[in-house]
């Protein structure tokens, strides 16, 4: 009699938990975790566990703000990838999703599979998966179809990326998977473009409304980063960094905690040449409010009108005819 296909898989598994390659394979790292540390079954056949819809609610109300910066791009990134049978899942740092887009063809085939809102996908449920592995390990990748620890997960290819909050601490995971057999390798790689692309907007929206009234300055990183952002208040101190920003400028928790000049972080030349465009923006502003009456501009800026003029001098400013 042939050999049932879960325990094929299943038998794979272990042949590669008991190897010596988990050293060098996140992969099958992440097999042994979900076989001696969680306990897991690879041929354990039932559907993913699920929240109540109060849980659920709970759950996306703690990650609210989160959700409405990702919305824009959870839709782009349907349009994207939606017409290849794929869904987008937004879930939480607990491997929930909270948000989804997908095809109402597909809803029935998806929900069935568990790629649904309020689905637990954390590694120490459902074994090696994109979401649970992500939040695990940290980084971008692709479980693709036997990649998956549990056999009845071994149809879908599931590409994730980690998303970081305005604090640079890890907050969800954005997904796309898809259960079709005829995903080329090719398209896997563009997807997993993709998903990146778009978990790294959702951070920077994320950080720019957690920050409405600061000035978010782009950090001058090596790399180039344009996920490396500052937030800084009226006065020039930083008040908010980025996860790339913190990694880049060696910024701890604990220098947010008390006054830190945006000098300290980007030098004395550019903290002047920020000094000065805020200087001239805030000028330029009273002058047009006054109309270019320059006694009156002095006056709602608390200053002398000779003052003004020397200021206006100095910065190169031209009053309006």
């Amino acid at each position: 009699m042939d050999e049932h296909p879960f325990d094929r898989h299943a038998d794979r598994i272990q042949a590669a938990i008991a190897s010596d390659a988990t050293a060098r394979s996140a992969l099958i790292a992440s097999w042994r975790r979900s076989c001696n540390l969680h306990r897991l079954d690879p041929a354990y056949r039932k559907s993913p566990k699920r929240l109540s819809d109060a849980q659920l609610n709970e759950a996306r109300q703690r990650i609210e703000p989160l959700v409405v910066a990702a919305k824009s791009s959870l839709d782009r990134l349907y349009l994207a990838v939606g017409g290849a049978g794929c869904c987008v899942l937004l879930a939480d740092r607990d491997g929930v999703p909270v948000e989804r887009r997908g095809a109402i063809a597909d809803d029935d085939t998806f929900r069935e599979w568990g790629l649904w809102t309020g689905a637990i996908w954390s590694e120490d449920s459902e074994g090696t998966n994109g979401i649970g592995t992500c939040l695990v390990e940290q980084r971008a990748l692709t479980i693709h179809r036997d990649q998956h620890f549990l056999t009845r997960n071994t149809d879908l290819s599931c590409t994730t990326a980690p998303i970081y909050d305005h604090e640079g601490n890890l907050a969800a995971a954005l997904d796309v998977s898809s259960c079709r057999a005829d995903l080329t390798e090719g398209f896997v790689n563009l997807i997993s473009m993709a998903v990146i692309d778009a978990a790294h907007r959702i951070e920077m929206d994320n950080f720019r409304m957690a920050f409405p009234k600061a000035r978010i300055l782009l950090a001058p990183v090596a790399e180039k980063s344009s996920r490396a952002l500052v937030a800084v208040d009226a006065d020039d101190l930083v008040i908010g960094a980025t996860r790339a920003a913190r990694l880049a400028l060696g910024i701890t928790p604990g220098c947010l905690k008390k006054p830190l000049p945006v000098s300290s972080l980007f030098g004395s030349t550019i903290e002047a040449e920020n000094f000065a465009d805020a200087e001239r923006g805030v000028l330029q502003r009273a002058l047009a409010r006054a109309d270019g009456n320059v006694s009156a501009a002095a006056q709602s800026l608390g200053v002398s009108r000779a003052t003004l003029h020397r200021k206006l001098k100095r910065l190169g400013i031209e009053r309006p005819h």
